[in-house]
């Protein structure tokens, strides 16, 4: 379990950084050949990990100065960090972008200097309002660390958790019953080292699991590059879940079936880091930190100066 818990972070990590130098690129032919080469659209090095780590280091880091629970101090001290971090960092969401800076505004106007949760949640509603959608897959791809934390907790709290996550930045509930889905297959993976997207269908409203069992069902029933607007928060789910499901006729080996889903992943192309580092955090979780190859290992590295081995250390503590 213990060896499960670091998989969860570390492969969120490692699918992000494969998928980072491929992020918008056209899919590819199935044998094409995917490596970390870096470069995308931040101009990453080789094995540095984009915006979708960062923004999950930072909920991690608030959970464990929160004894692993999402209290308004950990709320406000995501806002506040996801802030600073947006400020240089060269890759960040258009969505997630305009909500943090929404926020900023929102806080220079009532004379503080940081922006709290309260204004992130207003912003995001702010925003959607204003173009009429906020179902990017920006809040899915930072679940993580949520089931980490909330490994203890029963599977209703891990599941608020990570839909009140997602709303600081998402005002769309798609993309909050996606979090929660996702989290609790997560935590599921890490408490019994199974992949079952299902686990949580039963906290939804009936109408709502019918409609996301329909999607997991499509998820199966094609390939990841079917779900070419991966953008959206529900093909992003799709994608990622797809690129593990296909790929089952490599199961028997755990480290070949890890290599094969994110591989599949980021030749679904479009948001290649985001699905590889969604699918990643799950079968990472169910398979542990020995299925992620150690030449990947070496190279992961990324904001704010951390390496794999700083990932393990704050996975340890974020469990508990």
């Amino acid at each position: 379990m213990k060896s499960r818990i670091c998989g969860a972070l570390v492969g969120m990590a490692a699918g992000d950084a494969l998928g980072a130098g491929y992020e918008f690129d056209a899919p590819m032919p199935q044998d094409a050949p995917v490596a970390m080469i870096g470069g995308g659209l931040g101009d990453f090095a080789p094995g540095e990990w984009t915006d979708d780590t960062s923004m999950a280091i930072v909920i991690a880091r608030a959970l464990v100065n929160s004894q692993r629970t999402l209290n308004s101090d950990a709320a406000d001290y995501m806002v506040r960090q996801w802030a600073i971090w947006a400020q240089s960092a060269p890759d960040v969401g258009s969505q997630t972008r305009s909500v943090l800076g929404k926020a900023e505004e929102t806080a220079r106007e009532n004379n503080r200097h940081e922006p709290s949760a309260e204004d992130a949640i207003k912003a995001a509603e702010s925003v959607h309002r204003r173009t009429g959608r906020s179902g990017g897959n920006g809040s899915l791809m930072r679940t993580a660390p949520v089931a980490l934390a909330y490994l203890e907790r029963t599977p209703a709290e891990a599941y608020q958790a990570a839909t009140a996550i997602s709303r600081l930045t998402h005002f769309d509930e798609e993309a909050a019953e996606a979090c929660g889905l996702w989290t609790l297959a997560v935590r599921h993976a890490v408490l019994t080292g199974e992949l079952d997207i299902r686990i949580g269908l039963q906290l939804l409203e009936p109408a709502r699991a019918v409609v996301w069992e329909q999607r997991i069902q499509q998820a199966e029933d094609k390939r990841p590059r079917d779900f070419s607007h991966n953008g959206w928060v529900v093909e992003a789910f799709q994608g990622a879940w797809s690129s593990i499901a296909v790929s089952t006729d490599t199961v028997g080996e755990k480290s070949t079936h890890l290599v094969a889903s994110l591989e599949a992943a980021v030749r679904g192309g479009a948001d290649t880091d985001t699905v590889a580092a969604i699918a990643g955090s799950l079968i990472g979780a169910a398979y542990g930190l020995p299925a992620i190859p150690e030449h990947w290992l070496d190279k992961l590295h990324g904001w704010p100066g951390l390496d794999a081995e700083s990932l393990v250390d704050l996975s340890l503590k974020l469990a508990g």
